[in-house]
């Protein structure tokens, strides 16, 4: 059994333990709040967006086609990996590893795979393989449409001009703090839903159907972006909540134990003295 001074130590380096896990679960869940608000509240919108250029576009000729829904032999790959910047986060950032390289050597194994990082725990993971073309984590340091939106037109570029042939998102979608949801998501070509002939459109464009669609095609498609990264902030904070609950909980069972034990040996080491104690009194008497 461990000497008592060691046991005290033990005690005091997991309750600060424990001090550090409690104020960053408190952090947390005070950002949480925030960005499961800016989620809940987008979701909706980019939804619908989404929805509506879908079927507007699936309503266009062939040769009329957005250059955004060219559908090509697919050769060049590009993966989108969006993760967080920091770690402490239970299985947060490994399930996106995880399902990258899932999709690298299962679905993508025969095409050319890069990748775009957006967080610096993906870029650890990938940059390695020299495949990374970009890293975006400073975009947690300002999260703005406007600082996604950049990055949006930069993948929106680079598949209209042929250096890939589909851009996948991979990324955790925010569903309560305790659940995140590992999405793989096409973010182009964008893909048109079936058109149901039982269903009427009476829309009147104005100027054309075309021309609306062409400039609101990189509209949404910032807006899916920034929806992806979103989803991404806010269970990342519910994740880290939910891990650092964990953690104080078993610091907490942790320390109850060190105590108990502590008493134990304490307790041994007194009645250990008593019975020195009495036998060298009756020694003297004897």
């Amino acid at each position: 059994m461990a000497n008592l001074k060691e046991i005290r130590n033990r005690i005091s380096s997991v309750s600060s333990t424990m001090q550090i896990t409690s104020a960053m679960k408190m952090v947390s869940a005070a950002k949480l709040k925030k960005a499961q608000d800016a989620i809940t509240a987008m979701r909706p919108y980019a939804d619908k967006l989404t929805e509506l250029l879908q079927s507007l576009s699936a309503t266009l000729d062939a040769d009329s086609g957005s250059k955004f829904s060219e559908q090509r032999e697919v050769n060049k790959v590009l993966i989108v990996a969006i993760t967080s910047n920091r770690g402490l986060a239970g299985a947060f950032n490994s399930n996106i590893i995880k399902e990258v390289n899932k999709l690298t050597s299962g679905k993508y194994a025969n095409q050319e795979v890069s990748y775009v990082t957006i967080g610096k725990k993906a870029n650890d993971a990938f940059k390695k393989t020299n495949k990374v073309l970009a890293n975006n984590s400073e975009v947690f340091d300002d999260l703005t449409f406007d600082n996604v939106a950049d990055i949006a037109q930069m993948l929106m570029d680079k598949f209209v001009a042929g250096d890939f042939d589909k851009i996948e998102l991979v990324y955790n979608k925010f569903k309560n703090a305790a659940t995140q949801v590992v999405m793989t998501e096409q973010f182009l070509p964008i893909v048109p839903v079936e058109s149901d002939s039982n269903v009427n459109l009476d829309y009147i464009f104005e100027p054309s159907k075309l021309e609306i669609v062409e400039q609101l095609i990189p509209k949404s498609l910032k807006t899916q972006l920034f929806k992806a990264i979103r989803d991404s902030f806010a269970s990342e904070h519910g994740a880290r909540m939910t891990a650092m609950h964990k953690a104080t909980d078993n610091a907490t069972e942790l320390r109850d134990q060190l105590k108990l034990t502590y008493n134990k040996a304490r307790q041994a080491a007194i009645t250990n003295e008593i019975l020195e104690i009495v036998g060298g009194a009756e020694a003297l008497n004897n």
